[in-house]
């Protein structure tokens, strides 16, 4: 049966923290999963390029395709938004620029169904990444890359020996974050508090790689906050059809769909 046959058609495809350029990228995995839907409108929430690492000197044909099936998205006139996030932020002093229907943009606030729904990076209420810490984040994303090129070759090991897979780039990166992370520091806190402050009843991230749907509350109100996830551990992204939004794990949801057919 042809992919093409089997395109699922929604209205809202959001994803994040793809990070081409850097050797942790599912490229392959995202270009299968953007060939297997025909979204209404595209929006990629920060971190597409990862122009931090761009020294490397890595960009492989994978990483190229995904850039030209964006672009082909652009050309047949699917409005495709590129949010800029921290590791693409030289890409913010072209904010507002367009391409065909790619536009860039720092944040976008979209009504859907009678609600607002605000789209940004996050890096913003980061205080991790900003300031003096900038150089720190940098270093630990190339140190980052490496321990993934380390993790990879132990699961080929392991596999080789009918053993699961294990991330111990996730473990580090969780173990890092929680040293770090204060309640002044958290953003999800922060934006989340702002959000539902500007009277928006969905906040929608990326930035943290951590895919989440979840009600939240402050004194002033309540509303959803959601995360896309990111294309280095979770492969994961936003959908929005028939009225609500769902998450799409790549490993789950597209991987072993069509282990059956021939």
């Amino acid at each position: 049966k042809n992919m093409a046959e089997d395109k699922r058609n929604i209205e809202i495809c959001i994803i994040s923290d793809i990070h081409l350029g850097t050797r942790a990228c599912h490229a392959a995995e995202l270009n299968r999963y953007l060939k297997s839907i025909n979204p209404t409108i595209l929006i990629i929430n920060g971190d597409w390029l990862d122009i931090w690492n761009f020294g490397a000197g890595y960009f492989p044909q994978e990483h190229i395709e995904n850039v030209f099936l964006v672009l082909d998205m652009a050309r047949q006139g699917i409005p495709v938004y590129y949010v800029t996030g921290n590791h693409d932020d030289h890409m913010r002093n072209f904010s507002g620029y367009k391409f065909d229907t790619l536009q860039l943009r720092d944040e976008i606030v979209l009504e859907l169904d009678g609600k607002k729904h605000w789209i940004f990076h996050g890096d913003k209420y980061d205080l991790s990444v900003g300031g003096s810490a900038r150089w720190l984040a940098k270093l630990g994303g190339r140190t980052y890359d490496k321990i993934w090129q380390l993790n990879r070759f132990v699961n080929n090991v392991r596999m080789k020996y009918g053993k699961d897979r294990i991330l111990i780039s996730k473990y580090i990166k969780d173990r890092v974050k929680s040293i770090v992370k204060s309640k002044v520091q958290d953003f999800e806190d922060v934006a989340i508090e702002i959000g539902i402050e500007e009277g928006y009843d969905y906040i929608i991230c990326g930035h943290i790689h951590k895919p989440q749907i979840r009600e939240v509350s402050t004194e002033k109100g309540k509303a959803m906050y959601l995360n896309s996830g990111d294309w280095v551990e979770n492969l994961t992204a936003l959908e929005y059809a028939n009225g609500k939004w769902d998450l799409f794990y790549y490993q789950h949801d597209l991987q072993y769909k069509d282990i059956d057919r021939t």
